[in-house]
């Protein structure tokens, strides 16, 4: 399933390329078609300007040669000059008088018709007008025809008494700028190989450190958890790398972890049953054995089924709070009778060896907690600081609580923890002093379950201890229980 997921899985590689091809061409085409708009606005504007300019020289000739009033005969000359204007410009010219009437058209087919539109009405009113068509691509100039006026208004001219309309095609700029695009275009393909094979290449040599570092992790997922995960080309690798390699080091940490608590777990259902093999192999090799050794012989056999239910019951605890399925009934309970009542039960136990229970209520502490669970986990506290004492020792338990948590500690004056295990006596079967746990009768699982207790309702515990000193145990738990 796993092969199938990645064989479906498209590379990063080229949508990578892509983007940062789009990123890279997308200014230059957009530059390319500015510049194709730009031209074409250019080239149009100085060709209205230069026909404009042309027209107003044969404006003038016409204006003082009399064209508006005077024969066609004697005005050959201008009907040529409007004929190859009309031809240099591949458009067409059309002269109007005052009376709206057409009288020359180059192309020949409108003299003698009446022509008002609205660029004629404008010019006669002295504006001359220009009006471009983007579709057709031609443009329409309208030029204003003066009467010729003797003496000093002659430079301004005088009233329009005719009107010059030109009509001019821009096709051949079109066909221009139609090949400066294809060269654009040209030149944009030859831009976008070269990006796509220089972004490819960049793309292969940054993708490259992933494609180790997934290798790596590929060993990882075989079961080689000694692996080196190391990629220091880029500092993003380098950050992958430690972070990985951080999770990996907990993973063979939890990975031991479970190993042995696999093996302590064999170990200890094995032991007790082990010992009532032994005992009952003992009693049934006795012929006419007296009732007493019988009787202490089956006393035995009932401590090692009752350490093996022991061990059982821890371990269903314990998996019941790993799978969270462990019901908490939370309610207000004073903690100092939970504690009171605690000591109480295990005073026997401490008066076996002359052990001295103290308990150090600085103030009286109500909290929201499950009571049979919390009772459990200081009864474990307190009982491994009996186990763990020197003969004649002392048991010192404190409450103390402000506005937000109540504190427990439990010190005793026992035999300590060396520093390099405090970090493990959470463990599940782990013990400092295996001898003395098992003489003592412990299943390795009491700080594991008070652990889970505690972290169940949102608490928190740590250990301070001094080898040979004693050791103090410190719980905090929050007054209001919050899910």
């Amino acid at each position: 399933m796993y092969d199938c997921y990645c064989r479906h899985t498209p590379s990063i590689k080229l949508p990578l390329a892509f983007i940062i091809l789009l990123f890279s061409m997308a200014p230059l085409l957009a530059e390319g078609r500015m510049l194709a708009d730009a031209s074409r606005q250019t080239q149009v504007a100085g060709r209205i300007i230069e026909v404009q300019n042309q027209c107003q020289i044969i404006s003038d000739k016409i204006s003082r040669s009399g064209y508006l009033s005077g024969s066609r005969v004697e005005n050959a000359g201008i009907d040529t000059e409007l004929s190859m204007l009309a031809d240099i410009f591949s458009g067409r010219i059309i002269i109007v008088n005052s009376g709206f009437k057409i009288i020359s058209d180059t192309f020949s087919l409108s003299e003698g018709k009446i022509c008002i539109p609205e660029e004629v009405i404008r010019c006669f009113q002295g504006e001359i007008t220009n009006k471009y068509n983007t579709q057709k691509h031609y443009f329409v100039l309208a030029i204003p025809i003066s009467e010729a006026v003797q003496g000093p208004e002659s430079a301004s001219g005088g009233r329009t008494v005719g009107v010059m309309l030109v009509t001019a095609s821009t096709e051949s700029m079109l066909a221009l700028e139609e090949s400066l695009i294809d060269k654009a275009s040209f030149f944009q393909l030859v831009v976008f190989v070269l990006l796509l094979i220089l972004v490819s290449v960049v793309v292969y040599v940054m993708v490259k450190p992933l494609n180790r570092i997934a290798a790596l992790i590929d060993k990882v997922a075989e079961g080689n958890l000694d692996v080196d995960i190391r990629e220091d080309t880029y500092q993003e690798t380098k950050k992958i790398s430690k972070s990985l390699n951080r999770s990996l080091k907990r993973l063979k940490a939890l990975e031991q972890s479970r190993q042995e608590f696999v093996s302590n777990v064999s170990h200890e259902l094995k032991t007790p049953i082990t010992s009532i093999r032994v005992l009952a192999d003992s009693l049934m090799g006795m012929e006419d054995a007296p009732k007493e050794l019988y009787q202490e012989f089956m006393s035995d056999i009932s401590d090692e089924i009752d350490r093996e239910s022991k061990i059982i019951d821890d371990l269903l605890t314990l998996v019941r709070m790993d799978k969270g399925t462990a019901e908490i009934n939370i309610a207000p309970v004073s903690i100092n009778g939970l504690v009171e009542m605690a000591l109480k039960r295990l005073r026997p136990i401490a008066r076996k060896r002359n052990i001295e229970l103290i308990f150090e209520s600085i103030r009286e502490v109500t909290a929201d907690i499950d009571e049979v669970k919390l009772s459990l986990a200081v009864s474990n506290l307190v009982e491994n600081a009996i186990k763990y004492n020197k003969q004649d020792g002392w048991v010192r338990v404190t409450l103390d609580a402000d506005h937000k948590y109540f504190y427990l500690k439990v010190a005793d004056s026992g035999i300590g923890i060396p520093a390099e295990f405090k970090e493990r006596v959470f463990e599940r079967f782990y013990r400092v002093d295996k001898a003395r746990s098992r003489e003592t009768g412990g299943t390795g699982l009491g700080l594991a379950i008070t652990r889970s207790v505690i972290l169940m309702h949102h608490g928190a515990i740590r250990v301070e201890s001094i080898e040979k000193e004693g050791t103090t145990f410190i719980v905090r738990i929050p007054l209001i229980y919050s899910s």
